[in-house]
């Protein structure tokens, strides 16, 4: 065999010491053999009765080639130390609750605590650190003047103090403030009301605001004449307010009526409350205005359609008796045996309505128009 070749088997370079470091040396003893080389005999490298190196072809020999020799020897059956605990003694063990259960030394002498246990010190009361020993001989102290270390106050602490100084200050303060809400380190009331917080509560108090204000801002109501007759005869004091005549040689004429209106609420919430409703009356054909009436203090339902009836003051004066406003509305008073056929000409007119409803900031207006209306008052036969 070749001397630079090696056995792959691990038992031909001798048995692995054991780890163990109570058995090293008598494991040592036991298993290394005499010579230079130690031999291990049980190894199948040695083997005498191996024939073959063919397992297969072979006779089956005792030994695989390892066996129980070579693998570590068992681990040690008795520990570092001995069976008992080395620890274990007679004496008192420590008690952690003497400090909790008086059973501890006492350090303290009041009410009489601590005076007959033996592990008791008393303290002896302490004297001044420093005491003053008067001066053997009799000598003066010298008394070093020590020089000044400048003014007490700086210039910034003496501008602090001053007026503009603590204006400035507070200027200051309030822009910090600001600055330090607007970048949402702070509220306005201490943690409370920060810059987001605020941002929602004024957007929720905006929506709120809208839908409050959406159910209680009056609604400006829609006005219709009554289509049989939208003027009525005047009656109760309102007929004896102003008188009824009609004069042509000086080209004019007087009398009251009301005008009989059908209100519309049904866009409203609530009712609405008129503090004053004023109206003019024009002749629709010259537009010259023939009368006027105003109504204070009303109040209508809402969501309903009332009926209400604007007294109106018919009053106009012309220059001669000629005019065509004046005759347009002499002839459709005149009586009616006048006419052959029995029916006057009707009166033509617009009325224009200004309203001050309580809730709104500003005066609305509305207008509407009649072609056909019967003048509510009838002269006699016999009138000039």
């Amino acid at each position: 065999m070749d001397s630079d070749r090696k056995s792959t088997v691990s038992s031909f370079y001798g048995r692995k010491a054991s780890i163990d470091a109570l058995h090293q040396d008598d494991y040592r003893q036991s298993t290394t053999s005499p010579g230079p080389r130690g031999r291990d005999d049980a190894s199948s490298f040695f083997s005498p009765e191996r024939s073959s190196m063919d397992h297969l072809t072979g006779a089956r020999s005792a030994s695989a080639g390892y066996n129980r020799n070579t693998f570590f020897p068992a681990a040690r059956e008795e520990p570092l130390k001995g069976g008992a605990d080395e620890e274990a003694g007679n004496h008192d063990a420590w008690d952690v609750y003497a400090d909790f259960n008086n059973a501890g030394p006492r350090y303290s002498s009041a009410f009489g605590m601590g005076q007959a246990q033996a592990g008791y010190t008393q303290i002896p009361p302490s004297t001044s650190l420093m005491k003053e020993e008067p001066d053997p001989q009799g000598n003066k102290v010298e008394m070093v003047t020590v020089p000044a270390l400048g003014a007490e106050w700086g210039k910034d602490e003496l501008y602090s103090a001053t007026k503009a100084g603590r204006r400035e200050k507070r200027l200051e303060s309030r822009k910090e403030f600001w600055k330090a809400w607007r970048r949402g380190e702070r509220g306005l009331c201490g943690r409370y009301f920060t810059r987001k917080v605020l941002i929602w509560f004024m957007f929720g108090l905006c929506v709120a605001i809208a839908i409050v204000l959406g159910f209680t801002i009056p609604r400006v109501p829609g006005f219709s004449f009554n289509a049989a007759s939208p003027l009525v005869n005047a009656t109760g004091d309102w007929a004896k307010a102003v008188p009824t005549q009609f004069v042509p040689s000086y080209a004019n004429f007087s009398f009251p009526a009301f005008a009989s209106l059908q209100v519309d609420t049904s866009g409203s919430y609530l009712p609405l409350h008129f503090s004053h409703l004023r109206a003019q009356v024009f002749d629709l054909n010259t537009n010259r205005q023939v009368g006027s009436g105003s109504y204070s203090k009303l109040t209508l339902p809402a969501h309903k359609f009332p009926s209400i009836l604007l007294p109106l003051n018919f009053t106009y004066v012309a220059d001669n008796s000629s005019d065509t406003t004046y005759e347009n509305w002499y002839n459709a008073c005149k009586n009616k045996g006048l006419y052959p056929s029995g029916q006057r000409p009707p009166l033509q007119f617009r009325l224009v309505i200004n309203m001050d409803i309580v809730g709104l900031p500003s005066t609305k207006s509305t207008s509407g128009q009649v072609t056909d209306a019967d003048c509510p008052v009838e002269l006699s036969l016999n009138a000039p």
